[in-house]
């Protein structure tokens, strides 16, 4: 018990300098760029990242469950921390771009890495107090970490925002360290991993959606088309069998996950733009509402680790999704001018509250939906599910804004909006289906058989649900 305190302690405090460099960065990117005269490479500094956790998260899928989640968080932490030092000490923006792909690289093994971990670390009673436990340590960077950053970029400089976390996350690797270690790969057969380049395609792809975004002209059309095709390729192999078509069980959740981080995501960026160019309020107030979202989110995130036994996973689930559904309905409702700034603020606390509600139940479901050796494969596949959806909502929703936002009246802002509705409401119906079918029901016991590909092979695996996945 004494040593799940400290691995707990460790992960914790590991995740929080994560969040705060992620957080932070966003604050610190503008003065960088004008530093080191790299404004044409803004949006890679930002995608390149998102780019390389794609490859870094199949491939700890693999190797987790091959050799344990030790190699792979250490040398995540390691290339992490080295991406840091590499920007923090850049002499030109092409090296800071480098240094944040190699840090991208890191943070994907760490991510994946860390779940398994929780996986053979825990008992299954355990893992919805766990990940609550990981989604809360994102609240305090979330709330804290952008004045933070704008402190240390005004009184040190940028680059300590990147040094400091370095120097923060050793310490906490260390603590983590002797636990992570002892927890050891079942049996299995070593094979190569024939995922890799199919996530390399769906990286590439991103990158694609994410440039599409950024111009409004013929080339963002050329752009947004080639990363469709890409993402439509690739997805399918770097998914479980059934995703796209919300099959019972496993698919279903991996489909959730990104659905509600899609939604949830693509409401927040444009809400506060909002509140500043049409209702006059200052960077600081609207940034309220982003407060709000994440303090509920942690909020949310403490219920559900104490509702566990009470409520199924599939009704939490549902909650989570029909508040995330209010969340962005507040944000349509803020198109009509009448409506007062406190709609949104109540309703983003309560689109918050679901994402607390939802996140860490989907985490801890996978756990309970995997075999032994197939934890590392499943929740890479959770990370790479969010990723590939988020990105792909954002770059629709993007360009459809880009494209209406010099038009008259607020079609821009519904269009954002509507765009992020679309997965939320999709998520209420697909949460009914996460929980694990019996056979003999109306879609037969192929629903019970979820393909992966654990090193490169491609099986079908029978899922026997633990008692922790039938309540879901």
């Amino acid at each position: 018990m004494q040593n799940r305190r400290a691995l707990t302690v460790g992960m914790v405090t590991l995740v929080t300098f994560v969040a705060f460099e992620a957080v932070a960065v966003t604050a610190a990117m503008p003065t960088v760029a004008r530093a080191l005269d790299g404004v044409p490479l803004y949006g890679f500094a930002f995608g390149g990242p998102l780019a390389t956790s794609l490859i870094a998260m199949v491939l700890a899928g693999s190797w987790s469950d091959r050799r344990g989640p030790a190699q792979p968080t250490a040398i995540g932490v390691a290339l992490f921390c080295l991406g840091l030092l590499i920007a923090g000490l850049a002499p030109d923006m092409w090296i800071f771009v480098a240094g944040r792909l190699v840090q991208g690289f890191g943070g994907g093994l760490v991510t994946v890495a860390l779940y398994v971990v929780v996986g053979r670390a825990y008992p299954n009673e355990q893992h919805p107090r766990v990940f609550s436990a990981l989604a809360a340590a994102w609240v305090l960077p979330a709330v804290a970490g952008p004045a933070v950053a704008g402190l240390i970029v005004e009184h040190i400089g940028w680059r300590w925002v990147f040094l400091l976390v370095v120097i923060v996350s050793v310490p906490a690797m260390l603590l983590i360290w002797p636990q992570v270690r002892s927890v050891t790969a079942p049996p299995s057969e070593r094979t190569v991993n024939r995922r890799v380049p199919w996530a390399v395609g769906a990286a590439v792809s991103l990158g694609l959606l994410y440039f599409g975004g950024q111009h409004v002209d013929l080339a963002a059309l050329v752009y947004l088309a080639t990363g469709l095709v890409g993402v439509v390729v690739c997805a399918p192999r770097l998914l479980p069998r059934g995703t796209f078509a919300a099959r019972r069980g496993l698919p279903s959740v991996v489909l959730l996950r990104g659905l509600s981080g899609a939604a949830f995501l693509q409401t927040d960026v444009f809400i506060p733009l909002m509140l500043t160019r049409e209702r006059g309020l200052s960077p600081s107030l609207a940034g309220l509402t982003l407060t709000a979202g994440a303090v509920f989110w942690s909020a949310g995130s403490w219920v559900q680790a104490r509702q566990a036994q009470r409520l199924t996973a599939a009704t939490r689930l549902r909650i989570g999704l029909a508040a995330i559904t209010v969340g962005v309905l507040s944000a349509v409702a803020l198109v009509v001018t009448a409506a007062p700034v406190a709609v949104v603020l109540a309703g983003w606390a309560v689109g918050g509250f679901g994402m607390g509600l939802a996140y860490p139940t989907m985490s801890a479901l996978v756990l309970s939906l995997s075999k032994p050796g197939t934890q590392g494969a499943n929740s890479s596949a959770l990370q790479v599910g969010d990723a590939l959806l988020t990105t792909t909502v954002l770059a629709a929703g993007g360009s459809l804004f880009a494209v209406l936002v010099d038009g008259p009246g607020p079609a821009a802002y519904l269009a954002a909006f509507g765009v992020a509705l679309v997965p939320a409401l999709l998520g209420v119906w697909v949460a009914g289906r996460t929980a694990q079918q019996k056979v003999g029901d109306d879609e037969g016991e192929d629903t019970h058989r979820i393909p992966e590909e654990v090193g490169g092979v491609e099986r079908h695996a029978e899922r026997q649900p633990s008692e922790h996945a039938v309540r879901g």
